[in-house]
């Protein structure tokens, strides 16, 4: 990986993952909602979890890193508990997400560090 392409890795990797650490708290919240208040809430938070896994595939499509291939799956799945109502589930498997993005950014921060810019 040279310095262009870690500089990706890291940018998109950071992001994906404050993302993905934001979804998880949101989730947690949606487990809270009274039922009446369910059906709006998971359609916000749909909404979220679908932009954020666009912007998670765009991270894949320009560094090619399967880390970033593998967040987005988890975080397909992590849709599709959430679909459900399944929030609780859904914020346990989202930490697999995280952790793919988190490696994904150290890639890019190692070989950032390695070169003296960081």
């Amino acid at each position: 990986m040279d310095t262009k392409e870690a500089v990706k890795a890291y940018q998109f990797g950071e992001r994906a993952k404050s993302e993905l650490l934001l979804l998880a708290q949101l989730l947690t919240v949606a487990s809270d909602l009274a039922e009446g208040e369910r059906t709006g809430g998971r359609r916000i938070l749909l909404t979220a979890m679908e932009g954020i896994r666009t912007e998670t595939e765009f991270a894949f499509r320009s560094t090619k890193l399967t880390d970033f291939q593998r967040a987005v799956d988890r975080l397909s799945e992590v849709i599709s508990l959430a679909e459900s109502n399944q929030f609780l589930e859904a914020s346990q498997r989202i930490g697999m997400a995280v952790s793919a993005a988190t490696t994904a950014a150290q890639m890019g921060w190692q070989v950032l560090s390695d070169h003296g810019l960081l």
